[in-house]
């Protein structure tokens, strides 16, 4: 097994950290400011820009296919760039991406919807989860009539990323005796947004859809078939969330030593202490483990292979490990960890949210007993 990386891939992570820590990390400071006074981290127009400045780097459409004017590195390299990026709590990612499920659209819907979103001039979001179903997304409430050659759509969706900024919502509906159907619905359709606050700075919205008419036109794939849609749009990039996790957790655990170095106690670094120097250890341990776990679910999906099971794994992994490494780091820095003028404080309450959404640590580990009991999933192969 060779686990290098390739000189070009080298070379491509390099630049995207140089890009993080040269035109992103400078405005850790602004967004701290900005969000203390209650507005949102990056201004939407200081966010266009970096994302040319990426553009201009050759940073466009990291996994989008070439035909669509992307990069498409795949997987594995999508990973690692997410580890990048995580490197820093600036709310920033590469452009050029949209939601891998408006790739099944018609070829009008690609023009309508797909292409806009993948140049950012529209903004989607993805709408499965409803008040009385969460990991249980088969309990979906939200009703779809028939009337014509329109549907009517009833319903609510709650914590629903980027609900508040999108112009179109994909959401999942009941229609009538067709099951579970997902439609692409404009805003200007009727749907209300509503934010919902949370501890950290993910904003969820509400969406409300009251006689909301959508035409037929505006299925996208199959009749009954949305509930295969939703899982590919969640289990295909389930890797990626411990993969920026990583990154967050790397750059606060080299934050730790180096405090720990010029943190006096007792006449001595605290350092010097095993207490200390046992917390620094059993982080880097826990996070190397975590990246290999996300890569081989990395690997899984670039080999177009079933990756659920590993995915699964490197999700839960990935979200403790962050937990556990937010909560040494802020132990490791005392009362400064505490406050507001580090921003370890604002990573605690961001990573807690790992191991809820997207699948919750206990609907992880339903997931890969049930796949070993049932004999989906074995012990003790490898590279199968």
């Amino acid at each position: 097994m060779d686990f290098s990386l390739t000189p070009e891939e080298r070379q491509i992570r390099d630049t995207v950290r140089s890009f993080i820590e040269k035109e992103v990390m400078p405005l850790e400071p602004e967004v701290l400011r900005n969000e203390r006074e209650g507005r949102p981290g990056l201004a939407p127009d200081v966010l266009q820009e970096l994302r040319a400045k990426a553009r201009k780097s050759g940073f466009w459409g990291i996994n989008t296919p070439e035909e669509y004017g992307g990069a498409a590195l795949g997987p594995i390299m999508s990973a690692i760039i997410a580890m990048e990026i995580g490197r820093t709590f600036v709310p920033f990612s590469f452009g050029g991406s949209a939601d891998n499920i408006l790739y099944a659209g018609t070829e009008e819907q690609k023009q309508r919807y797909l292409l806009p979103t993948i140049e950012g001039e529209r903004r989607s979001c993805f709408a499965i989860t409803e008040p009385g179903a969460g990991s249980d997304a088969r309990n979906i409430r939200t009703r779809a009539t028939r009337d014509g050659n329109e549907w009517i759509i009833n319903g609510e969706k709650t914590f629903i990323t980027g609900g508040n900024e999108a112009d179109f919502v994909m959401v999942f509906a009941l229609a009538e005796e067709h099951g579970v159907t997902c439609f692409l619905v404009d805003r200007d359709m009727g749907w209300k947004s509503e934010p919902i606050p949370t501890m950290g700075q993910w904003g969820p919205a509400s969406l409300v859809f009251q006689d909301v008419r959508v035409p037929e036109e505006n299925i996208l794939g199959e009749l009954g078939k949305g509930f295969e849609l939703a899982m590919q749009w969640i289990g295909q990039g389930r890797y990626m969330i411990p993969a920026r996790a990583i990154g967050s957790a790397e750059r606060m655990l080299q934050m730790a030593i180096d405090y720990s170095k010029i943190r006096k106690s007792m006449g001595q670094t605290i350092s010097e202490y095993q207490a200390i120097q046992w917390m620094i250890a059993d982080s880097q341990v826990e996070i190397e483990a975590a990246k290999w776990l996300t890569l081989y679910a990395a690997w899984r999906v670039g080999q177009g292979v079933d990756a659920r099971h590993a995915s699964s794994i490197a999700k839960l992994n990935g979200a403790v490990m962050a937990n556990q490494v937010v909560d040494r780091v802020l132990q490791i820095h005392g009362g400064m960890g505490y406050t507001k003028e580090l921003p370890i404080e604002r990573w605690y309450r961001e990573l807690r949210l790992l191991r809820i959404f997207e699948g919750t640590d206990e609907i992880q580990r339903r997931t890969i007993a049930r796949n070993l009991i049932k004999g989906h999933a074995k012990l003790g192969l490898i590279g199968e």
